[in-house]
Order: C-alpha cells, then structure tokens, then sequence
C-alpha cells in the first residue's frame, strides 16, 4: 500500500510536466510537509531526482512519487487530485490528517 494515493488526473498531469521537460525517465514527484504557512505545516512539491536513505519511493501509474519519512508521518492516507475547471486549477492534496486548514488550502495543522 502506497503512502498516498495519485489520482489518475493527477498522475496524468505530473506525466506531462515531466514529459515537456524530458525527465520522466530520471525524476519523480516529491511531496513533502515543511513548517511554515498559516495554519503551522505546509506542502511542497517539486520534482526531484534524488532518492536518499529516509525516502520512500514509490510509482503510482506512470510516474514516480517520493515521500521523505517525516513526511509520511503527516501524509499517511493522503489523495494528491489534479483539477482544471473554470473556477480552479491545480493539484489538490486531500489529507485525512489534517485537524485544521488555511483558505488557500496550502497549509494545515496537524
């Protein structure tokens, strides 16, 4: 069982920014909880080609998703969405861990 669960917009969304940029191959998504943010933890993702000693890695269709294990703590149960409609576009972290949230929906208390 994966660490979190990629949506299948969201894995085809990750796809296409790592194919317009030729690294689907060599990088994956990391997501990661830091502190800061309105509500005490934030998110980050970026891509990354790194694979350390306290990460998880793992694939969820076609691309590679990596979670350090602090993070994991945070994120265990977590859904990473991808939606484009007219009022929003973006990826959306669902996160069952979450005990409070800002309005931007980018950081969170746990």
């Amino acid at each position: 069982m994966s660490i979190i669960e990629v949506t299948s917009a969201a894995q085809d969304r990750i796809k296409s920014l790592l194919d317009r940029d030729g690294k689907l191959e060599s990088h994956g998504l990391r997501l990661k909880v830091i502190g800061g943010g309105c509500s005490g933890l934030q998110y980050q993702l970026g891509f990354d080609d790194r694979i350390g000693d306290a990460d998880n890695e793992f694939h969820a269709g076609p691309v590679k998703v990596i979670v350090d294990d602090k993070s994991a703590a945070y994120l265990a149960g977590t859904t990473l969405d991808y939606v484009d409609t007219l009022q929003e576009s973006g990826f959306k972290i669902n996160n069952p861990n979450a005990k409070s949230t800002c309005g931007c929906g980018q950081s969170f208390g746990a």
